[in-house]
């Protein structure tokens, strides 16, 4: 599976080029700054980008621009943000769209490599995966959208908006697949969001709308 890896501290940017290696990914272009990463991106269409926000000449927002732009490119380009920060409009402009993978992560949250290299793979074939900081972040702006939903309806919305599966979020909250699947559909219900087959597309339509409407 092929990177392109963008990140300007050269020690984390070697790390992670040996980190997923090691997990049989083929880092095929690594750089520093937005231009290159732009460059990178058209070049070699890869099945997914890990990009950092802020990258040279200003480290304000290049990276997140960079592949924002690729993507009107390359539609449906699977990009993984790893950052230090927690950029809204970005988050609202990449999950917007609604097309391919898109995961955003923090940094100093990323303490498991399993589950790092698990959400890269899944944000590759097309999924999320969404710090959770990211998702309160989120949802806590628009909370006066949130106010119909119950307390175990708000847990099962910011669990599926950081990309878990059904299973996952009835493991995670000790409670079966079919309640899972119950407040889902009281959560899509009191929200206004017709329901969808496609669980990836279900996510990023929640967090359009909680973010951008």
């Amino acid at each position: 599976m092929d990177v392109v890896l963008a990140e300007d501290h050269s020690l984390l940017r070697d790390g992670l080029t040996r980190l997923l290696e090691a997990y049989d990914f083929t880092v095929v272009e690594a750089v520093d700054n937005g231009p290159a990463l732009t460059a990178a991106l058209l070049k070699h269409r890869p099945d997914v980008a890990v990009v950092d926000i802020r990258l040279p000449p200003t480290f304000t927002d290049e990276g997140l621009r960079a592949a924002i732009e690729a993507r009107r490119h390359i539609p449906a380009l699977p990009i993984l943000v790893l950052s230090q920060y927690v950029e809204q409009l970005y988050a609202r402009e990449l999950l917007g769209d609604r097309r391919g993978g898109v995961g955003y992560l923090l940094k100093d949250r990323v303490s498991n490599v399993a589950e790092f290299i698990e959400a890269l793979r899944r944000v590759a074939a097309g999924g999320t995966a969404m710090d959770p900081e990211v998702v309160a972040r989120l949802l806590g702006k628009q909370q006066n959208r949130l106010d119909a939903l119950t307390p175990r309806e708000l847990e099962v919305l910011g669990l599926m908006a950081e990309g878990r599966t059904n299973a996952a979020i009835a493991a995670s909250l000790f409670i079966t697949e079919k309640a899972v699947g119950k407040h889902s559909a009281n959560v899509f219900r009191k929200l206004g969001l017709g329901q969808s087959e496609d669980d990836n597309r279900r996510v990023l339509a929640v967090l359009a709308y909680l973010e951008g409407n």
